[in-house]
């Protein structure tokens, strides 16, 4: 398959984006790729090869095996602290800047998008560098996590709790906060951007095909096809961090006419 190259926005679309007075942006694990952070899969390396992700990131398999879950997501969150934002993350500050209203849905734990500098962010899967109480669900300090030597940290909070990573597991339902506020910036956005995400993991896949259904111009980014080509007015088939820029160089060039 022929690499493309243009990475522009066609010029209604540029016309869209600039009138919009709110844009969506949902990213996922492409996204996060580009600055080195594994995909769920990719994480499946040295000793933890043997494991599939279903068998480590469930709430039955903490209750069975703690110490073995605790410490796969300590590795992982050893790969997320070594990771930067990397030119894409900071495309879309800087399009916030310049637009004024720019949410970002994130299917991403690794709050990159918060390390760049992005303000409004609403993390559908939680975030792998805070922990939780995994019976209360109350949130657990670094601090706390830091001044014990068990693996996982009892809770603070209840007798037979155990720190656990803040994430949504396989079997669990979304925390309804910021799924809401992903369905209401869905159903009020003008522009949609896709970025980086399979477009197959519900509810997040519906979120894009919301926008589409509430009037919003849909753009999808992605380096492959994905089930939300069809519905997109535009694939741009690329890496995020050279699609975002072209975008970005589009849109300053727009507002400086």
């Amino acid at each position: 398959m022929k690499q493309q190259t243009d990475f522009t926005l066609k010029p209604d679309l540029l016309n869209r984006l600039v009138a919009a007075r709110q844009v969506l942006v949902l990213t996922g694990a492409g996204m996060s790729a580009e600055s080195g952070v594994p995909t769920f899969r990719d994480a499946q390396t040295g000793m933890w090869a043997r494991y599939r992700p279903e068998d480590l990131a469930t709430p039955e398999a903490f209750e069975r095996h703690p110490a073995r879950v605790w410490n796969w997501y300590e590795e992982r969150r050893k790969s997320v602290r070594q990771a930067e934002p990397h030119a894409g993350h900071l495309a879309l500050v800087r399009m916030a800047a310049m637009l004024g209203s720019v949410r970002i849905v994130t299917q991403n734990v690794d709050g990159l998008h918060q390390q760049a500098g992005s303000k409004q962010v609403v993390e559908l899967h939680g975030n792998i560098n805070r922990s939780k109480c995994s019976v209360s669900h109350r949130p657990i300090s670094r601090e706390w996590l830091q001044d014990s030597a068990e693996q996982p940290p009892p809770s603070p909070y209840v007798k037979h709790g155990k720190a656990r990573p803040d994430v949504v597991w396989f079997g669990e339902v979304l925390p309804q906060e910021p799924l809401d506020e992903a369905m209401a910036a869905a159903s009020h956005c003008d522009f949609c951007f896709s970025v980086g995400t399979t477009s197959l993991v519900q509810p997040a896949a519906g979120l894009p095909l919301l926008a589409l259904q509430n009037g919003a111009a849909l753009v999808e980014i992605n380096p492959v096809e994905t089930p939300l080509s069809m519905h997109a007015d535009q694939c741009i088939r690329g890496p995020a961090s050279g699609v975002l820029n072209t975008i970005l160089g589009q849109l300053s060039d727009q507002l400086r006419v």
